[in-house]
């Protein structure tokens, strides 16, 4: 597969940052009680579902995976930086974490019974993103579930705003906005969870997690969503 250039570029970028982003984000659900909530119910509706493996899609150094796994998932990590599997291997070698795209996953139909994308898609053009959600449906089994974070834009108005990302260009989204291409792509809105941005937040923009089931219905392909 040919890889294209937004994947590339965020790679690259990436690789570069990949230790002090391990540092910076070691512990940062340390003091975010919500985004632990989140995860924990996740978790939960994962566990109740079945036995079916939970993939981390953009793990980066996997502390997150890490944590899923203390929750009781059989959870692994994928991220397309080397540098981060790397260093994700190191930190916590009884798991298992690989090199690859959310784009193509290496995983058959329905074998999880779980996805988690946080902030992993905030650098996949608005235009590629169905495609990624698509894979996503592919993966999950039946009545499997996906959590997926990122930033909100600053109203219903604006389905996507681009802003400026320290490591490479990204996007926020507007939560009704996802919630409608999930569910054009096969994935039910079961919950959701807007979280205000602290006063002392570099960034100050509502963090979004959708939690939503995969349906019986089988998704469109990538272009159905304009």
């Amino acid at each position: 597969m040919v890889e294209h250039d937004a994947l590339s570029t965020t790679r690259r970028a990436y690789d570069a940052a990949a230790l002090q982003y391990a540092q910076l984000f070691r512990d940062e659900l340390r003091d975010a009680p919500l985004d632990r909530a989140m995860l924990s119910a996740f978790a939960e509706v994962v566990r109740v579902g079945g036995d079916g493996r939970v993939a981390d899609l953009g793990c980066g150094p996997g502390h997150i995976t890490a944590h899923l796994d203390e929750l009781g998932l059989a959870a692994f990590g994928v991220d397309a930086s080397t540098t981060m599997i790397e260093l994700a291997r190191q930190a916590y070698p009884a798991l298992t974490f690989e090199v690859g795209s959310m784009a193509a996953l290496n995983t058959a139909d329905g074998a999880l019974g779980g996805v988690l994308s946080r902030w992993s898609v905030i650098h996949t053009p608005p235009q590629e993103l169905p495609a990624i959600l698509t894979e996503f449906h592919r993966v999950l089994a039946p009545g499997g579930h996906l959590l997926i974070g990122l930033w909100a834009t600053d109203g219903p108005s604006h389905p996507t705003q681009v802003f400026d990302h320290a490591v490479a260009p990204a996007y926020r989204w507007s939560p009704d906005h996802l919630a409608a291409m999930l569910r054009e792509t096969g994935l039910a809105e079961v919950a959701r969870m807007v979280r205000e941005p602290e006063p002392t937040d570099r960034r100050q923009f509502q963090a979004i997690h959708l939690l939503a089931r995969k349906t019986s219905e089988a998704a469109p392909g990538p272009n159905a969503i304009r």
